[in-house]
């Protein structure tokens, strides 16, 4: 029974840290840009549900701790429920002192400002810990030099040998092997120009990534692959510290490399290129939390702020997507408002916000399911 009550709190407590970061600032960005366009925000909350702790800052905000952590949100002053839906019954009884700092009252440019603000804050959170990581630790470059080539894949075909050292893809300079790979990885059934040096001479070879299906922490993804291993040898290996602004520019360049993977699977799953069992929901993000807050002890905390990272920025671009009840169908409203002159009729934002909630919820049942099935299909392989 301790037994089980341990891998229960291994998981869950590095899964709610995680998630309560994120949510956190997600919901400071929103509550910030609030309160500079002068906007009342009634209750800023981490948790859904009853209380554990509260408190009223001087500005009437209650900042609170409630026991189901699994999100948070802002409530405005003039919005009951907290929906983000207007609610014109109990707008008109406040009255217009009040009135004027209610969400609703603000004009168009103000409250997409306020709700923009949100996966906003995600992206600077992932920036400001990837810089806090390069700054910090730096990281470890792994030379691109093929320690083996893979029998019978597409490498071997090209004409690569044991030894290479790549020294361009399609004429831009790759300085690590991890470079290379991003570049293979978003090239499947693009033919690609690599020079390498091998010996004393340059020799060009020309090959196309192919499409492969592997594992990793959150279930299996499809990324382009040549066939290549990278060398394990020290000498290839080498430490680069950086200052402050290449810190923060290679974090830009980090983020947004998340970005770009993320639209390019949903271009991939649109186009049926991808699979939707690759989709995660909250097991799977507890499982990689656990695993990465077990290497803590191995290999310091960044694996963990790694995965915060990567997560506040998916959680940003999540939110940007034009559904409604999401910020993203928001801001689609709020587009649509400044081209009409006025906001769409009351009625037709509660038909939107149905269709929302259903697509919201069944995101995440489809996802919950993937992350069990993935869970049963590794127990009844033993693990493996």
């Amino acid at each position: 029974m301790l037994e089980l009550v341990m891998n229960i709190a291994t998981y869950s407590l590095p899964f709610l840290f995680v998630l309560t970061v994120v949510v956190f600032f997600h919901e400071l960005g929103h509550f910030l840009v609030a309160r500079w366009c002068g906007v009342k925000v009634d209750v800023f909350s981490l948790g859904f549900g009853p209380e554990l702790y509260a408190f009223n800052d001087r500005k009437g905000t209650r900042w609170r701790l409630a026991a189901v952590p699994l999100g948070g949100y802002v409530k405005f002053h003039g919005d009951p429920s907290g929906a983000g839906a207007p609610d014109p019954s109990c707008i008109e009884t406040l009255p217009p002192e009040e009135r004027a700092i209610t969400f609703f009252a603000q004009p168009v440019a103000k409250r997409a400002a306020i709700v923009i603000a949100g996966p906003l804050a995600n992206f600077i959170l992932a920036t400001a810990i990837y810089s806090a990581l390069f700054f910090s630790y730096g990281r470890v470059v792994l030379t691109p030099r093929v320690a083996a080539v893979i029998p019978g894949g597409i490498a071997e075909a090209a004409g690569f040998q044991r030894g290479d050292l790549v020294l361009t893809i399609n004429g831009a300079p790759i300085e690590s092997f991890g470079k290379m790979q991003e570049i293979v990885s978003g090239a499947s059934g693009k033919p690609l120009t690599i020079v390498v040096r091998r010996g004393d001479q340059e020799v060009t070879l020309g090959a196309t990534p192919q499409l492969r299906e592997i594992e990793t922490s959150l279930g299996k993804t499809k990324v382009g692959m040549l066939g290549l291993q990278a060398s394990d040898d020290p000498a290839d290996m080498r430490e680069e510290r950086y200052g402050l602004v290449n810190s923060v520019r290679l974090a830009f360049s980090e983020t947004w490399m998340v970005v770009d993977r993320t639209f390019s699977y949903l271009g991939g799953l649109l186009a049926g290129r991808e699979a939707a069992d690759q989709l995660s929901g909250p097991i799977g993000i507890a499982q990689v939390s656990g695993q990465m807050a077990k290497a803590i002890a191995k290999v310091g905390v960044w694996p963990l702020f790694n995965l915060i990272a990567i997560i506040s920025t998916s959680i940003g671009l999540l939110n940007l997507m034009p559904v409604p009840m999401l910020d993203g169908g928001y801001l689609l409203f709020y587009g649509i408002e400044a081209v009409r002159g006025r906001a769409l009729t009351e009625r037709t934002q509660e038909y939107a916000f149905r269709v929302g909630l259903a697509m919201v919820c069944s995101l995440m049942v489809f996802s919950t399911y993937n992350d069990i099935a993935r869970l049963i299909h590794k127990i009844a392989g033993g693990g493996s």
